[in-house]
């Protein structure tokens, strides 16, 4: 079993940065890959980005150059600093860990175990 705690959504304006933060507690962070997904009112759950056990590292296609993800196994935690913040970014952002090899690299909601309760993300134009 893995907790995992989002926070350091806000409210911005557009262009702004916000750093989210997911810290997880239980079994070994290390062990699994984790990632980002966000949710807009009204729409699907959408992938964001993913950090495999190792070094590989996946984008949607609409944050790439903007949000980069990173984990410190450390520290149990991942990241998801978010730069040139846009309106359409604003959503329920939610982290979520996978048990897999370490080239496991998880990019559909179902193939990830366990999930955060989620932060807002507000971006005003």
């Amino acid at each position: 079993q893995v907790q995992l705690v989002e926070s350091g959504g806000g409210l911005v304006q557009a262009g702004d940065s916000l750093r989210l933060s997911c810290a997880a507690s239980g079994r070994t962070f290390s062990y699994y890959a984790t990632g980002w997904f966000r949710q807009a009112p009204g729409k699907e759950r959408e992938f964001v980005a993913a950090v495999t056990r190792g070094v590989y590292i996946y984008y949607e296609e609409s944050v790439k150059g903007r949000f980069t993800i990173s984990r410190d196994n450390a520290k149990n935690t991942v990241y998801l600093q978010m730069n040139s913040l846009k309106p359409e970014d604003t959503a329920v952002y939610y982290c979520a860990v996978a048990r897999g090899s370490p080239r496991f690299m998880p990019r559909v909601r179902d193939e990830y175990d366990y999930w955060g309760q989620g932060t807002q993300v507000t971006v005003s134009s």
